[in-house]
């Protein structure tokens, strides 16, 4: 008997967006649909060896500062791992992924935060091959009210210590990729959690593959 493809769905967003609760409640929907156990899984990680790379991406080392292209290849590293031992797979078995974060945080972060779009572009292809989400569930939101969230929660990391300007130029790059992808809903983020909550719900429930 053919087992039916599952369906890779992702949540992303600047710091402070709400993706953590988004995909709570993204999982707890889909579970209650289709009955499945839903694996979980966020990036840079999602493998002993991914949460490594993550590691080295996240913590700010002043004696040996990682600069811009190795943390592109290192994030890239780290999706090629997720993508071949636990998402490839999960999908091939019929399970349901959601994903915190994927290839659009790096269209975003190190393509338009960075200005690396031409190595983005070429690592993109090497290690994702067309492979890419069902559906991408995009939590916009400006990124001085985002940081404010973030810094609210604790200790910015690496990556959320950046320049304003950094986040402001990721956001440019994020809305660029909805505007051309209809695989894309945008989320108005800066709502109180009950509408955006409402958005997502109505966002999952336009998919035919869950109804």
């Amino acid at each position: 008997m053919t087992v039916e493809q599952g369906k890779f769905i992702v949540i992303e967003g600047l710091e402070g967006a709400g993706k953590s609760s988004a995909i709570n409640l993204v999982r707890d929907y889909i579970e209650k649909h289709t009955g499945q156990t839903i694996v979980c899984t966020r990036e840079p990680g999602g493998t002993p060896l991914a949460e490594k790379m993550r590691d080295l991406v996240k913590v700010a080392d002043d004696n040996d500062p990682l600069c811009d292209e190795s943390e592109c290849l290192l994030i890239y590293a780290a999706r090629a791992q997720l993508i071949a031992n636990v998402i490839k797979p999960a999908l091939d078995k019929g399970e349901w992924v959601i994903g915190d974060r994927h290839n659009l945080s790096s269209l975003a972060y190190q393509g338009g935060g960075r200005g690396l779009s031409n190595l983005v572009d070429s690592l993109s292809e090497i290690t994702l091959q067309g492979f890419k989400p069902d559906l991408t569930l995009y939590l916009d939101i400006d990124p001085q009210l985002g940081l404010s969230r973030a810094a609210n929660r604790g200790a910015l990391d690496r990556i959320e210590q950046q320049k304003m300007d950094f986040f402001q130029r990721a956001r440019a790059r994020y809305l660029q990729e909805a505007s051309k992808d209809d695989s894309i809903y945008v989320i108005d983020a800066s709502q109180n959690i009950t509408e955006v909550h409402k958005d997502i719900i109505s966002a999952l429930q336009a998919m035919p593959w869950l109804n």
